[in-house]
């Protein structure tokens, strides 16, 4: 039997994001932070392309980039109510990562791998912050996909998207269990 890392196996099994509107300040310094996006950029990257890159939003980027989402939202014709819900994500928050999926030219690598890749560093980040104590939530919503508001607000390149915004700080409640799938209902055994 392989020797198993019981511990992170526990964190495993009973990880829970924090909703992002119960983080609050104080929010990891920049040497966790770091460390943070050190662990974060261990994930798996067939071909070590790296196709994926960090932008950290600090609280006056995070203002700055909510007094943009109702002009762009009013341009796009969405309701209020979607406008107000994605500048409530940028104006309350005090710390976020966007993490950006990157592709680069590759012969060998299909495009779709390297998305995922950048997938997996969100999820990466998310549990490290929650291993090291913070809170931590994956996002997105209209505006991170909105092509527009990608390349003027965080400078997002034609070939590039957001794989997720992961939001960081100090837990202000708990959040409660929620039901998680069967794994019998989902999963299929081929044994032959």
């Amino acid at each position: 039997m392989p020797a198993k890392n019981q511990a992170a196996l526990d964190f495993l099994l009973t990880r829970r994001s924090r909703p992002a509107k119960t983080l609050s300040a104080p929010v990891p310094d920049a040497d966790t932070l770091q460390m943070l996006l050190t662990a974060a950029a261990r994930t798996p990257d067939h071909g070590k392309l790296e196709p994926w890159r960090f932008i950290v939003l600090e609280k006056s980027a995070l203002t700055r980039i909510a007094s943009a989402v109702p002009v762009r939202g009013a341009a796009l014709n969405l309701s209020a109510e979607q406008i107000a819900k994605a500048q409530a994500q940028y104006a309350n928050a005090d710390l976020a990562v966007v993490v950006v999926s990157s592709p680069v030219q590759s012969d060998k690598i299909p495009l779709i791998e390297q998305v995922y890749s950048a997938g997996a560093v969100c999820l990466s980040l998310l549990n490290a912050a929650l291993a090291a104590g913070w809170g931590a939530n994956w996002l997105s919503g209209w505006a991170s996909h909105d092509r527009i508001f990608v390349e003027t607000e965080l400078g997002l390149t034609s070939d590039e998207s957001v794989a997720g915004l992961i939001h960081l700080g100090t837990q202000t409640s708990a959040p409660p269990e929620r039901p998680r799938p069967d794994i019998a209902q989902i999963t299929t055994w081929l044994k032959t």
